[in-house]
């Protein structure tokens, strides 16, 4: 694909099921419906054909646009694992302190 680096081939693929898809072939769907309504036909009734065309082009985008946003994270994260690796002294691990050294001592007043 043209949008897709070859190094993003590497990951593995996301779900069928998931929330772009789902947002953008419901949004193609209602887009189908919405023309219908603006032509003044019965926008359930006709152009169930154009209904089902735009859903399923709205699910296939979004898997892409899935791919896409999995790919930028995965290089983003990349990229700051190698900055870490990089430059360890500006990452040093802080001492850990239990939550009763943190706040203070609580005295309730009479």
């Amino acid at each position: 694909m043209w949008f897709l680096p070859e190094e993003a081939k590497d990951l593995p693929p996301p779900s069928l099921l998931n929330i772009n898809s789902a947002w953008l072939a419901f949004s193609a769907g209602l887009a189908s419906m919405f023309h219908n309504a603006i032509n003044h036909k019965p926008p359930l009734k006709s152009g169930v054909h154009r209904l089902v065309l735009m859903t399923t082009i709205g699910w296939y985008v979004g898997y892409h646009v899935t791919k896409r946003e999995h790919y930028h994270y995965a290089k983003v994260e990349r990229d700051m694992k190698e900055y870490i690796k990089l430059h360890p002294d500006d990452f040093v691990a802080k001492d850990k302190r239990t939550f009763a050294e943190i706040v203070e001592p609580f005295i309730p007043i009479r």
